[in-house]
């Protein structure tokens, strides 16, 4: 098991829902001085798929297994659906009529990898990494040549 602790900052956004979207990640090493940021746009998804992307982009830049880390998010629908155990009940019915299906998917694969809590933080409240996130997903979906939401676009 690896003794690192990482706290994930993450925040989705879209420009009309669904319109144009992007996610930012900030993911802190605790304990050192170690920053590092990511974002990512796409020309048509929703909020709670950038949300949920996020969470699942950060999870794989995680290199060793087990590592403890906090994800810090003001999606009440990732924190609550994983906090309240939603989304293990619905991994038991095979998502059968959610939404998102195939980033929760995803999730589980990657969630199942470390030791993963949620924080809920309320956002526009002043939060730096989060508001850091929030300005890394609005300026990723503004960038040109925008990648494709296949999930979304298939659904």
């Amino acid at each position: 098991m690896s003794n690192a602790q990482v706290h994930i900052y993450t925040d989705g956004s879209s420009r009309g829902n669904p319109g144009p979207g992007g996610y930012g990640i900030v993911m802190e090493w605790v304990g050192k001085p170690y920053r590092k940021e990511f974002s990512e746009g796409f020309k048509k998804t929703t909020n709670n798929r950038m949300e949920l992307l996020a969470v699942i982009e950060a999870l794989k830049k995680l290199k060793l297994p087990n590592t403890k880390s906090v994800v810090f998010t003001d999606s009440k629908y990732v924190a609550d659906a994983v906090t309240k155990g939603w989304v293990f009940k619905w991994e038991k019915t095979n998502f059968k009529d959610k939404k998102n299906s195939d980033l929760w998917k995803l999730f589980l694969i990657e969630y199942r990898k470390h030791e993963v809590t949620f924080q809920w933080v309320k956002g526009h409240n002043n939060h730096p990494q989060n508001e850091r996130c929030d300005f890394l997903a609005v300026e990723a979906s503004k960038k040109p040549n925008l990648k494709t939401d296949y999930g979304f676009e298939a659904s």
